[in-house]
């Protein structure tokens, strides 16, 4: 959060996914970092992966959580209608892992939402955990510009390789 915020400008948007149980914690912990709480949200995978399905539910869900920096509003491009704290989509398909699989990896279609409704034409998105880039993919198929930090160079590889085919 620390780094993250050095670098959001006031009013700028942060989407953070996480398991629910881990919800009340990471609040906590960005408001210490001046970050403005919005809402609590779910991502519904329409098709998990069936894992363990014998012994306990599966997991279709994920939580996301929306924050503003130091102020209580931001972009929200919603054109005067209601947007639900709940989406849908499939996991990233075959197609978007054809460069290699990430184990947390998100759909473009899950990222474009957010790119679309929390930001404008050519803001600057920044994922500070960019996995296999299905973030970068999203703000450069919608006119925005990215930067992407990721540690691992297999992942930073896919995603270099993912976000240049969409930008040529």
């Amino acid at each position: 959060f620390e780094e993250s915020v050095r670098v959001l400008k006031h009013g700028g948007s942060m989407i953070v996914f996480m398991a629910i149980i881990k919800v009340e914690s990471i609040i906590k912990i960005a408001e210490r970092h001046g970050l403005y709480y919005k809402t609590t949200g779910i991502w519904h995978k329409l098709n998990p992966m069936p894992r363990n399905m014998n012994l306990h539910f599966v997991n279709s869900t994920e939580t996301w959580i929306y924050f503003t920096y130091k102020k209580k509003t931001g972009t929200f491009n919603n054109d005067g209608k209601m947007i639900h704290d709940f989406i849908e989509t499939a996991v990233a398909s075959n197609g978007e892992r054809r460069f290699g699989k990430h184990p947390t990896q998100k759909p473009v279609k899950l990222m474009e939402f957010f790119v679309n409704v929390l930001s404008n034409e050519n803001d600057t998105i920044l994922d500070p955990f960019m996995g296999s880039g299905s973030t970068g993919v999203a703000a450069i198929k919608n006119d925005r510009n990215f930067i992407g930090v990721e540690l691992n160079e297999k992942y930073y590889n896919i995603a270099r390789q993912r976000i240049e085919e969409v930008w040529e």
